[in-house]
């Protein structure tokens, strides 16, 4: 898979290398539709009043925005990888200028759509138009989001055609095309649905803000800091690489451009201490996927979970708190572990970056950051926050950073928000397809109660059917899509099984992210593996490896809220402590080596028992009890950790101390 290549010497990053590059005129085009995008969501979402007299309906927002940006997706993109990267050939102009003139017209209409209820019935020219809107629905989405999710995107929309002949447990209410095509087009529940709606509402803001401060240098204030702080310690690259590449990718929300942006920093500084390639490749890989499940920001999937669960963000984004420290916890653990065991050094200080002075130059990246949070924690203004966060962080930028923007840097920005929104639009509308076959054939109802029926009513089975299908899904989908799907589809059963829905959704998301790193696709694995020059099965199977505490996490949260800070707080502190405990045990023997007690496997025969021994008690003690799927208590996990990790650490602690004292 080649993830980027040489041009001129320099490395190409490969979303810059999918796009097109526009002549003056096209840029302009790109350029104005985003400034005209970013007023209408300012108008609609802070009540502006711009246009005086006159609030626009939810579906002429949307219509407004969709036949914006979604044209545009024609213009950067290339139908093919044989297409000319530096024209625009007529047929996409066809299709950019249908695309937005059927918009124009639906937008024009949009009123009428509602009072005569045409999404159960439209008239027959409303429907052809329909029609020819949903196909180039379906080009854009195979041109942003690739050929796996428009196979899907399309097999699954055509659903209603031939749902009623179907078998039993996936057979649904059959609808004619016209029907179809109509409630794609004009409902509330497919195109215009919670994909497009978690957009116009929600994502669109936090793009812009993610775009600003990449622009502004904020990357590489994170990489900076990290590090500065890091950099000289054991194994500093990498711990380098969780840092960075865990505040990028909450920022980004994509783990492919948060591998590029950061990898191609932190793989060869991990090369350069002693690293693998295949496990610098695996570090990054994991560090990028890590940090879409970060807050405060995280992936674009966050927010549509908050429109499907109908919750704030910051509810979703404090839940995932414990998890993500987890997360990063086991990764730091792992690779502390690795560098102790091969004595590995950091980087020499005078090669790093002076910490006081990286702060002196990037203080207003973390005054941006505390403005954020502080508007999503304390005064609920999620919609605003990153409104108010590009404001001033564009602001302090002009007034305090050595990087002040001319008129070229500005309107680069803009640019670069306009074709990450057009990416985005174009994958949420044809995402939307799904939920909209799914949701007038009825077979979401219908599904939830067979899945319960096999699964035989155990909700550890249904469990693991989730965790299978959300790894299966996400190999296929992009990870919105296919949190989408099971969210309609598996939840609801679920939930339905009576496990907290805030947990359930969680669940859900976590597993659709564990195909980044695990074979045979780990495309995040892969795309790391091309900067490091290592073998990419090799570095999928080392981040599957790394990352592994993301296979257990999951459960952990199902099995109590209390992990995602949903019950009583001395509850959580202790499974907090206790997973905090388990975790060190886990990673440490998944590494073999375990701090104040060394090298685990210095016994050439004992030494794999006793990584599996601490391993079993690190996943006992992290596990947390009292629970109908779990029937032991908090106090009888600890004591069984304690008698199986126990021995086993004295023991190696034993053979440690003779290895030692033998080679003095």
């Amino acid at each position: 898979m080649e993830t980027q290549k040489q041009e001129n010497g320099a490395v190409v990053k490969p979303e810059l290398a999918r796009h097109r590059s526009l002549s003056f005129g096209w840029m302009a085009i790109v350029i104005a539709v985003t400034i005209i995008v970013i007023t209408l969501a300012v108008n609609q979402l802070f009540n502006a009043g711009f246009f005086v007299g006159y609030t626009w309906l939810d579906n002429e927002y949307q219509y407004a925005l969709f036949g914006l940006l979604v044209p545009i997706v024609f213009l950067i993109f290339p139908a093919s990888g044989k297409s000319a990267m530096d024209k625009v050939p007529w047929y996409d102009v066809i299709f950019a200028g249908a695309t937005f003139g059927l918009l124009v017209f639906f937008f024009m209409n949009a009123e009428r759509i509602l009072d005569n209820g045409w999404e159960m019935g439209a008239p027959d020219h409303i429907v052809v138009l329909g029609f020819i809107l949903w196909l180039l629905v379906l080009e854009a989405t195979r041109r942003a989001g690739g050929t796996a999710l428009f196979t899907i995107v399309l097999i699954i929309s055509l659903y209603p055609l031939y749902a009623d002949i179907m078998p039993g447990p996936i057979s649904g209410l059959g609808s004619s095309l016209s029907d179809t095509t109509a409630y794609h087009v004009l409902s509330a529940e497919s195109m215009l649905g919670i994909p497009m709606q978690a957009l116009a509402n929600l994502v669109i803001g936090f793009l812009i803000f993610g775009v600003a401060l990449t622009q502004t240098g904020g990357g590489k204030f994170f990489i900076d800091l990290a590090f500065a702080a890091l950099g000289h310690v054991r194994g500093g690259p990498a711990k380098v690489a969780i840092f960075s590449s865990g505040l990028m990718g909450s920022m980004s929300g994509s783990v492919i451009s948060n591998v590029i942006t950061t990898g191609v920093m932190t793989i060869p500084a991990m090369r350069k201490t002693g690293f693998r390639a295949s496990y610098a490749a695996g570090v990054e890989a994991c560090a990028s996927t890590g940090g879409v499940l970060m807050p405060p920001i995280m992936g674009s999937t966050a927010f549509i979970m908050a429109v499907f669960l109908n919750i704030p963000y910051i509810t979703i984004a404090v839940a995932a708190i414990i998890p993500s420290i987890l997360y990063y916890l086991a990764l730091f653990i792992q690779i502390d572990a690795y560098a102790a065991k091969n004595n590995m050094p950091g980087l020499p200080k005078e090669q790093l970056p002076k910490l006081g002075e990286t702060f002196r130059t990037g203080w207003h990246f973390i005054a941006v950051f505390i403005l954020l949070i502080v508007m999503l924690v304390y005064l609920k203004q999620e919609v605003l926050a990153p409104f108010y966060a590009t404001a001033l962080l564009l602001i302090i930028n002009q007034i305090f950073s050595k990087e002040r923007w001319g008129m070229k840097e500005f309107w680069a920005f803009i640019l670069a928000a306009g074709k990450l929104l057009a990416e985005i639009a174009a994958i949420l509308v044809g995402v939307g397809l799904i939920v909209g076959a799914l949701s007038i054939t009825g077979m979401a109802g219908t599904l939830v109660n067979d899945l319960v029926f096999i699964a035989g009513g155990d909700i550890l089975v249904l469990l693991l059917m989730g965790a299978i299908a959300s790894f299966v899904m996400g190999i296929g989908m992009t990870v919105t899509a296919a949190y989408i799907f099971l969210a309609i589809v598996l939840a609801p059963a679920l939930v339905q099984g009576g496990l907290d829905p805030m947990s359930v959704h969680l669940f859900i998301l976590y597993w659709g992210m564990v195909s980044f790193i695990t074979p045979p696709v780990a495309l995040g694995a892969f795309a790391a593996a091309s900067i490091a020059g290592a073998s990419p099965m090799r570095t999928g199977f080392e981040a599957m490896r790394l990352g592994s505490i993301i296979y257990f996490v999951p459960f952990f949260f199902v099995l109590d809220p209390a992990f995602i800070l949903n019950g009583e707080l001395s509850r959580t502190a202790l499974l907090f402590v206790c997973a905090v405990g388990g975790v060190i045990l886990v990673a440490s023997s998944l590494q073999g080596y375990l701090v104040w007690v060394g090298n685990l496997h210095r016994h050439p025969v004992l030494g794999w028992p006793i990584r599996a021994l601490i391993l079993i008690g690190g996943l006992a003690l992290a596990t947390p009890g009292g629970s109908d799927l779990i029937p032991y208590s908090d106090l009888e996990l600890a004591l069984f950790a304690l008698v199986t990790a126990g021995p086993a650490a004295a023991l190696a602690y034993l053979f440690e101390r003779r290895a030692k004292a033998a080679m003095a």
